[in-house]
């Protein structure tokens, strides 16, 4: 009797696979990888990922309050704090009272900030088209449909 019997093909073979990751970690990996870079990119411009974060949420919605800013950013309202408070030093946003609500404070971009926006903006650009470098466009677009669907499940 043989007590080291040869293993199948099939059994050598699932030994060789790699196997499949979830979507979850794959996503999670992604975000990673852009976060790191992102930061990178951004450092000689002199801001940070969520200066940038911020920038680009006020430009999309022009004015905010520091908790809408803080929630788009997936920031807490205390970072976001610090975030406009470093950023209105440096002339990239300005803040004004909001009309309708005494202790809100509506932040809005100035053109310094615009400026700025517009420079890191060029930067991740780099970093977008490597991540799309050999995908095509309609994959791209389709890719980019799917992660929205999931961030609209998620959201509830």
């Amino acid at each position: 009797m043989n007590k080291n019997p040869k293993p199948s093909a099939d059994a050598g073979t699932a030994r060789h696979r790699r196997p499949s990751l979830r979507l979850t970690y794959v996503i999670g990996s992604l975000d990673r990888i852009l976060r790191r870079r992102m930061s990178e990119a951004l450092a000689p411009l002199g801001l940070t990922l969520a200066q940038f974060t911020a920038l680009s949420v006020l430009d999309a919605n022009g004015r905010a309050s520091n908790a809408q800013v803080a929630e788009r950013s997936f920031i807490t309202p205390q970072s976001a704090n610090e975030v406009m408070n470093a950023m209105s030093a440096r002339n990239w946003v300005s803040r004004e009272p909001d009309p309708s609500h005494g202790r809100i404070v509506l932040l809005q971009l100035t053109d310094d900030g615009r400026a700025v926006l517009r420079e890191c903006e060029q930067a991740v650009k780099a970093i977008e088209k490597q991540m799309l470098d050999d995908i095509g466009v309609d994959t791209a677009a389709g890719v980019q449909q799917h992660l929205e669907a999931f961030v609209r499940n998620l959201r509830g």
